[in-house]
Formats: C-alpha cells, structure tokens, sequence
C-alpha cells in the first residue's frame, strides 16, 4: 500500500542538492523538457500575476517566473533545496521579484496562505507525483489559495512515458514487479526495494480524472517529450540557437498535447483552472 511519507521528501530532496538545478541541463532531451515546460508557464502566468511556486526546488523554474512577474512566493518542503533556491536567486539576479521562500507541505496549507492569495501556482517538477493517497488533500489546497478564475499548473511523473524513455532498465526488473508498477503506478519499497526513489507515476486518464474530481478545469495537457525522446545524438547535434532546434520544439509542443501522445513523455503538464463561480474550498 502506497503511503504519503513527508519525512522521506524532505529528506531525499535534501541530500538531492544541487541536482534539482542541473537535471534540465543533463541532456538535449531534457532540455526539450525544459522548453516543453517553459511555453506553458510562458503562455498561461502574466506580468502582474502574483504567484505560487510550490515543490520549487532549487530555482530553475523561478528564474524563468521572475522574467515574467515580480510577485513569487517560494514554497517546498526541503529546507535544503530552498536555501538552494535562494542562493541561486542572488547569484543569478533573480531574487527582487521573490517575497518570500516558505518551507511548507503542500497537503497542509491551511495556516500558511489565506484562501484565494494567488492568481496562479506552479506545481512543476512533479510534487503531486510524491503525496500518494494525498493528493486530493494537495490538490484543494492549491485550489483553495488560487483566486477563482486563476490557474494551477501541474508537472507529475508519467506511467507509460517512464517506460517509453527507460525501456531497457524497465525490463531488467522482476515481471512480477513490473506487472505491479504499471498496474498501480506506483514505485514502492514492495515493487522497487528500500532505499529507491518512491514515487506515483500517472496515467493521462487517470490523471485527468484526479484534477476534475478536485473541481478543477483543464485547460490544457502534454506530455513533456515525445518525438525527440530517445534521439540524444541527433539532438546533440542541434544547437539551440539554430532553425533546426526551434522547428523541433515547435514540433514537440504540438505533438505532446495530442490525445495519442499524452503518455510518452517522462512528465505531463496540465493547465487547470479554477472556475470563477465556485466557491475556495
């Protein structure tokens, strides 16, 4: 049974430092990732917005919401990763937009934020993926400190996009194992082991479902790679301030939000909102 464990984020995310900063410079294909992301955060938050940046980690995210508003607040639940994120923000100019940087658990947010305190929360880099059987508690608290009409964006781990792009460490796990990930979804001591990365990755079905059980809208959803997933060397030999590199976001943002490509990346993205006429909670 899939258990919420706040103690385990906070503590593997302590000891996962500066890895948070670097994992979308890893490669090209994470750095499609990267832009993937980075055109839903462009297209849907807006200069002025006052945002939530919540599981922020070490700040990659909240140096690009610093280009477009100078209203953020840093939340996470790693007390390490915040402090990551605050260096960055003075080493790299990001930090006069920041009000604040808040260690909080995003399933408990009842005493932090009031209701209604934010126009939009950024919920990337897979925070939703962690909470298990919580996270409709996490996602009404989102919804309850966005401000009706406002917009929660979502990134969580993808089920079938996970195998698409480890296909070969996939198969090297016990069947018996396997066949219980994907039924379930969940990476678990009983299916991964002890001392392994413990996480719910998603069906896009399911995933929808989640969000509009919650009384959000979607507005949108993609997976955040398909076409360039397992092509790093072709990738490597794009630069990113060529025609080719751009034709070929143009191409993953398209393709990653049709219905049959929605799996195939190692993330989705989903862009909620919440409907102006409901009431906070």
């Amino acid at each position: 049974m899939a258990h919420y464990n706040a103690d385990w984020v906070r503590n593997y995310y302590d000891e996962y430092g500066l890895k948070e900063w670097n994992r979308w410079e890893e490669s090209p294909v994470e750095r499609v990732k990267f832009f993937v992301h980075l055109h839903h955060l462009q297209r849907h938050v807006h200069p002025g917005d006052r945002v939530l940046e919540i599981g922020a980690g070490a700040g990659r995210f909240t140096q690009e919401l610093a280009k477009i508003t100078d209203r953020i607040v840093v939340a996470d639940i790693s007390p390490g990763q915040l402090a990551l994120n605050r260096q960055h923000a003075v080493d790299y100019g990001f930090s006069d937009p920041i009000e604040d940087w808040i260690e909080c658990d995003m399933c408990e947010l009842e005493s932090v934020f009031n209701d209604g305190a934010f126009d939009v929360a950024v919920c990337y880099g897979g925070p939703l993926s962690y909470v298990f059987e919580r996270r409709h508690d996490a996602i009404a608290q989102l919804r309850r400190v966005t401000r009706p009409g406002g917009k929660v964006l979502f990134g969580v781990m993808s089920l079938w996009g996970a195998v698409h792009q480890y296909l070969p460490g996939v198969l090297d796990v016990e069947i018996q194992s396997n066949r219980q990930i994907i039924a379930t979804g969940n990476l678990i001591p009983e299916t991964v082991g002890a001392g392994r990365h413990y996480t719910h990755m998603f069906r896009s079905s399911e995933l929808r479902q989640t969000l509009e059980s919650g009384g959000l809208e979607i507005l949108a959803l993609s997976a955040s790679n398909c076409l360039s997933t397992n092509w790093i060397e072709l990738l490597a030999t794009l630069p990113e301030s060529g025609d080719r590199w751009q034709h070929l976001i143009e191409m993953e943002i398209e393709a990653c939000q049709e219905p049959g490509c929605l799996d195939m990346g190692t993330h989705m993205i989903a862009v909620c909102r919440k409907p102006a006429s409901s009431p906070s909670r």
